[in-house]
């Protein structure tokens, strides 16, 4: 039987094929010419970013005007100048679609620009355009924020919310009756291994070795990686593990970890959902919060008992040590401030000598 990794694949391909209909035949040329070289969720990510791009040439941009996308040609992206492209990325700051504001902030207008970029290196080097223009575009200036994580009270609230389904309303208390204990797993796999969203709703119940208290999962890029948990969560899966053996699930998902309460495997969105659910009871002025926030509250804790960046970064499956050390080192100011309080550069006149 494949993977959840193998279907999801599957299912991107299809999705990626799908919108590869809808654009001009040189995108299709781009996206065979990066397969090997890209996992299938950056290849769906390249043809929506293209999409998007397409419909502001004809739709915004005068010179193109009563072309449709799928007929644009190799001689319109010649056409296409630095101006253009950075009038575009203005454009993503704020725009209607299908009746609905959308908008980009610095990280999706980076992303966007990424995209385009590969594009065009690509239609430069099989000399499809003249030059390639994009290149003449800045990147958006990325502002770092300020992590977001939940502090210790607020971790003990939420799940002590999910195992009284305190402060839900009278129909979210009659779900919570069914999924405590699934809840309760997935909440404590997030804030005791900092394992990502897509790793999680992707793990079976053989991944799970209770003889080293670690589980088997599939990270970014297809690499296998165990991760440990402590006896804390493996008390939570252990209750989790007898309640879901009882339950028999979907065809094709008899071997999920977590199933939703149409008993087939759960969902991104379902888990990002039910987070902030139990987030909000016990973060109300925390907006926002997200399993990426969990996965972050247990990075920041991490850290904080060690102080080891490099450790923090393999347990996150950070591949680049410097985007754990962009989220995680600024926390170091804590320690610089104590710092300060211990020198001093003269001798307080009203201490005791």
């Amino acid at each position: 039987m494949p993977t959840y990794a193998e279907q999801r694949a599957k299912q991107l391909l299809l999705l990626t094929r799908d919108v590869l209909k809808e654009l001009p035949g040189v995108c299709a040329e781009f996206i065979q010419a990066i397969d090997a070289t890209t996992q299938p969720m950056t290849r769906y990510a390249y043809v929506c970013d293209l999409k998007m791009f397409c419909e502001f040439l004809v739709a915004e941009l005068p010179k193109f005007a009563g072309k449709s996308v799928e007929l644009l040609d190799e001689s319109d992206f010649d056409r296409v100048t630095a101006r253009d492209i950075r009038t575009y990325l203005d454009y993503l700051g704020y725009y209607v679609k299908d009746e609905s504001e959308r908008t980009n902030a610095e990280l999706g207008k980076m992303r966007k620009l990424s995209s385009l970029r590969s594009f065009y290196e690509f239609l430069f080097k099989n000399e499809y355009i003249q030059s390639d223009v994009s290149k003449l575009v800045d990147m958006p200036k990325r502002h770092d924020r300020p992590i977001i994580r939940l502090e210790i009270d607020e971790v003990a609230r939420m799940l002590d919310a999910v195992e009284s389904g305190e402060g839900l309303s009278e129909r979210q208390r009659r779900y919570n009756e069914h999924t405590k204990l699934r809840d309760l797993a997935i909440l404590t796999l997030f804030l005791g291994t900092g394992i990502r969203v897509s790793e999680l709703v992707g793990l079976n119940i053989d991944d799970i070795d209770f003889s080293i208290n670690g589980f088997l999962i599939t990270r970014k890029g297809g690499n296998q990686a165990i991760l440990y948990f402590p006896d804390e969560v493996a008390d939570v899966l252990h209750r989790y593990l007898d309640a879901r053996r009882q339950v028999e699930a979907r065809a094709g998902d008899e071997d999920a970890l977590f199933l939703s309460l149409q008993n087939q495997r759960i969902s991104v969105r379902a888990v990002q959902v039910m987070v902030k659910k139990y987030a909000q009871l016990a973060a109300p002025l925390k907006k926002h919060l997200s399993p990426h926030k969990l996965r972050s509250t247990f990075g920041t804790n991490l850290y904080h008992e060690t102080g080891d960046i490099y450790l923090v970064a393999d347990v996150l499956g950070h591949t680049d040590v410097n985007t754990t050390r962009r989220h995680y080192a600024a926390m170091s100011d804590d320690r610089r401030r104590l710092a300060a309080k211990k020198v001093r550069l003269r001798e307080d006149p009203q201490e005791p000598k």
